[in-house]
Formats: C-alpha cells, sequence, structure tokens
C-alpha cells in the first residue's frame, strides 16, 4: 500500500502541478485550432495567457506559502532534549557517493540548523530521515548509511557516530514518521525536535503526530515566502517556483488527510 501510494502520488502530481497547466493549456489550444473548434483554442490560450500574467506579475506563490509557514513560530530552546530528527529533501543529487563533496539544494537549512542543535545538545540523538523520494526508487532502497549525504556531512563537521542515526529507507514524509518511530521507539515524557522546511512543518507534525509520536517540537527552518506582503513586478520564473512548492504542499496536506496518513 506504501508503494502504491507514493507511485500515485508522484504521477498525479506530474498532472495537477502548476508547471503542467501551461502545457496542458497548449494541448488543447492546438488541438482545438488543428479540428476546428476556435472556441476551445480561444479559451485555453486566454485561460493560459492570464495564468501566466497573473504568475509573473503577482506574488501568488508567497501568498500561498505564507499561512504555512506562518502556522509553527520557532520555539524557545527547551531545557533537556532527547532527540532531534532531521526530514531529507535537502540533499542535492542521488548520494554523496559520487564525490568527496557533499551537495545540498535550497532547503540546506534542514542540515546546517540540525547540526547547530546536535551541537547544542550533545546528549541528544542526531535522526536522520530520508532515502530517494524519486519514482525510479520504486522499491526502498537502503543506502549504507555511512555512504548517504547526511552521515558524510555530520560526521565531517564533528557529530560523534554514537549520537548519529540514519535511516536511510523512507521515500515520503509518511514513511519518515512511520520508519522513524520504528527506530527509535520514543517514550512518554521525551522531547523530540523536529527540523523541517517552514512550509513543510504542518504536513509533518500531522503525520508524525499519527504516527505516534506524541512529544514533537516543531523547529521551521528554511523560510521561502518573502516578509512583505506585496511585491507586483515582473517574475515569473521565482513566482512560479513559489506556488509550485505551496501547491504541493497543499496537495500533500489533503492526500495525507484523505488517507490518514
Amino acid at each position: 500500500m506504501d508503494t502504491l501510494f507514493f507511485v500515485a502520488s508522484k504521477l498525479i502530481w506530474g498532472l495537477i502541478g502548476p508547471e503542467s497547466w501551461f502545457f496542458i493549456g497548449l494541448v488543447l489550444a492546438v488541438f482545438g485550432l488543428l479540428f476546428g473548434r476556435r472556441r476551445l483554442a480561444g479559451w485555453s490560450l486566454g485561460l493560459t495567457l492570464g495564468f501566466a500574467l497573473s504568475v509573473a506579475i503577482l506574488p501568488v506563490g508567497d501568498m500561498a506559502l505564507r499561512p504555512l509557514e506562518e502556522r509553527y513560530p520557532i520555539p524557545d530552546l527547551p531545557p533537556e532534549v532527547t532527540g532531534i530528527i532531521v526530514l531529507g529533501g535537502a540533499e542535492d543529487g542521488t548520494w554523496t557517493v559520487q564525490g568527496p563533496q557533499v551537495r545540498f539544494n535550497d532547503a540546506a537549512e534542514r542540515f546546517t540548523e540540525g547540526l547547530r542543535l546536535a551541537k547544542l545538545y550533545p546528549e541528544a540523538k542526531l535522526l536522520f530521515t530520508g532515502g530517494m523520494g524519486s519514482i525510479g526508487n520504486i522499491e526502498a532502497i537502503r543506502v549504507p548509511p555511512e555512504r548517504t549525504t547526511a552521515s558524510v556531512f555530520f560526521l565531517e563537521q564533528g557529530i560523534p557516530p554514537a549520537q548519529l542515526v540514519i535511516e536511510s529507507a523512507s521515500r515520503n514524509t509518511a514513511e519518515n514518521a512511520r520508519l522513524s518511530y520504528e527506530t527509535m521507539q520514543p517514550r512518554p515524557g521525551e522531547t523530540w525536535i523536529l527540523v523541517t522546511s517552514a512550509f513543510h512543518m504542518e504536513r509533518s507534525v500531522r503525520t508524525f503526530r499519527a504516527a505516534g509520536w506524541t512529544e514533537i517540537l516543531p523547529w521551521p527552518v528554511d523560510f521561502r515566502a518573502r516578509p512583505f506582503r506585496w511585491g507586483v513586478g515582473w517574475n515569473f520564473a521565482y513566482n512560479l517556483r513559489q506556488l509550485s512548492v505551496a501547491a504541493k504542499e497543499y496537495v500533500g496536506l489533503l492526500a495525507y488527510s484523505l488517507t490518514g496518513r
């Protein structure tokens, strides 16, 4: 069932993502022109152009991201911490077996903040959870812990091997929560900090609590929405990227709610 959900989520998102809307609109317009359906072609072109102009001029992505990022503010440091959970998704590339350098993407703060917290709480376990979340990874691939980006990075930065725990089989947030719970077996009264991107925190907290993590402290990082409310101007690439991130989260929240994850 997990594999079916994983594959379906990737395929459905490929069809309904904002980037796909332009392609679908143009395909419908070409179809209308080729088969004499001028009304279909006109409506498709008009809607596609209107959507493109809206995305290019209005900060639609920031407007959609801001409610997600404001849901959980950065908390005060707790007096004691049992463990720190860092969600995957910041790694760039398959794994760091391709060369001696670790590779991150825009979500690198998941790693850097996880490192900072681990050094503030040296007695706490540092759990990294995340495997390969691409459609090509239909079967869960367990990467040897010493070959993952997380292992290379945290050990190079001075985290003791005894403090670090790597879970490298999960492919999405639901599997992050379930496999992390199975790995660590948290007990009542323990405090576990959850580190992930601010826009992803709402779905992560719901999923981890559904998996059994009752004592979880959200620690958002990687804020994407610009702090000012309006930024009207021509910025198509940026706004589309922001809108795509937000849309994926809202779709994920809906899908996880419907499936009880």
